[in-house]
């Protein structure tokens, strides 16, 4: 199978070309000025071509709680917000704390076809935070880091053994850092904007509390802590000092994270109700400037779907969570227009670097040999992002029903061509 996709404008992490490029079965054969026969053309005039997005955290929901998202739809959703790596947590039911589950995952993800799902195993048994799992194992099965996200691991002496164990195996560990002692029941961030409404607040501090443990203990071990959804202008401060001592840290930002702030939520809208919190402006702007500078290394969604029943409640009672595939575009697009990054600087961001800590070889840029996972997105596209274009079975998002701008109009995966937006609109 060759595929053809001519007046390319290719955008890489070290800079932008126009050019066409020739794909021979599931690899990039070959990037140039000429036009080539293939059995399918697509036409990227106007368009921007990118490496396959790979997203280091969302929830599949699978096994356990297909109601609100399986792999199937996880998968679907992804491709359609041109994603094509994907790393699933381990907060489903069961567990993924063994290596039947991890390969039974992978196995649901190849069948679907459309996604490399590289799952991450649960730190600890069942999530309890009192033992860790059997790493080996589940890394044979495919596992690529370990993480109880969703829940914090409050033994500092568990979190140590991870650290060490995942430095043996040339793994890591993601940290969901929440003080939970700090929590008092908060259901947003605590401040001006908590006050007025009467709800319960939780300090920034119960954040950054674990993030500056969790660096001592990578400091320590020598092991890598990648720290989640960072979303605090202190936790930013504290790796930032850490990456200049050589302590092994890497961390994310959240597109809700540089977009929104606690002020969203004055009309108490569940959408919006997230863990960790969104937080003041100056979190929001420390964010931004994070991700600017180079300090954070990586965009991802953080995916979290619920059923309508989970957020139409009371806000108190309401799941923690939103969705994130499918706006994943358009919101880092934002940054973009807004000069906050640069079109090389997503890429980086969305795939480049998470590549590069995955250590997958053949993945975050277009380049000749590669494999053939590409994105082709439509800046300038606007459409509402609706129940016709959801491939999600939640629709717990402040942005549903919204307008959007910019798109995956195109993904392919292993030279396939895996979503096709005109089509769908069509």
């Amino acid at each position: 199978m060759r595929l053809f996709i001519k007046n390319a404008t290719i955008v890489n992490s070290d800079g932008t070309k126009k050019a066409n490029i020739l794909i021979e079965d599931d690899k990039i054969a070959k990037i140039t000025d000429e036009n080539l026969d293939a059995d399918k053309v697509i036409d990227a005039t106007g368009k921007l071509v990118m490496p396959g997005l790979i997203d280091m955290h969302v929830h599949f929901r699978d096994p356990g709680y297909e109601y609100k998202d399986d792999i199937n739809s996880g998968s679907e959703a992804a491709v359609a917000g041109g994603v094509t790596t994907v790393l699933p947590m381990a907060n489903t039911n069961p567990v993924n704390d063994n290596a039947v589950i991890t390969r039974d995952m992978i196995a649901k993800a190849k069948a679907r076809g459309l996604v490399d799902l590289l799952p991450i195993g649960a730190i600890s048994k069942q999530l309890k935070g009192e033992g860790i799992t059997e790493m080996g194992d589940m890394l044979n099965a495919g596992a690529v880091a370990f993480s109880d996200d969703g829940l914090p691991v409050s033994s500092s002496d568990v979190m140590r053994a991870a650290l060490e164990y995942t430095k043996h195996f040339g793994s890591y560990v993601i940290s969901h850092c929440e003080d939970c002692s700090m929590c008092r029941s908060g259901v947003m961030h605590e401040g001006k904007v908590s006050a007025i409404l009467g709800l319960k607040g939780m300090p920034r501090e119960k954040e950054e509390i674990m993030v500056s443990r969790d660096m001592l203990l990578a400091k320590l071990t020598g092991g890598h802590i990648h720290i989640a959804h960072v979303s605090s202008q202190w936790s930013l401060k504290m790796i930032e000092m850490a990456k200049k001592e050589g302590i092994n840290v890497t961390c994310e930002a959240t597109p809700h994270h540089f977009t929104f702030t606690d002020e969203n939520l004055m009309n108490y809208d569940t959408n919006f109700k997230m863990s960790p919190p969104l937080r003041e402006i100056t979190d929001k702007e420390a964010v931004r400037e994070g991700l600017k500078s180079g300090l954070i290394d990586v965009i991802a969604t953080d995916h979290a779907p619920h059923n309508v029943d989970d957020k139409f409640t009371e806000f108190d009672h309401a799941a923690f969570g939103i969705l994130g595939l499918q706006t994943l575009v358009p919101l880092t697009l934002k940054l973009v227009e807004d000069g906050v990054i640069t079109l090389e600087d997503m890429v980086r961001l969305t795939s480049k670097r998470p590549a590069e800590i995955l250590n997958l070889k053949n993945k975050g840029a277009i380049e000749e040999g590669y494999l053939a996972d590409i994105t082709i997105i439509d800046p300038d596209i606007e459409y509402v992002y609706d129940e016709n274009l959801n491939k999600s079975k939640s629709t717990n998002s402040p942005l549903f029903g919204k307008m959007l701008k910019g798109a995956a109009v195109v993904t392919i995966k292993n030279g396939k061509i895996v979503w096709d937006f005109p089509n769908l609109m069509a």
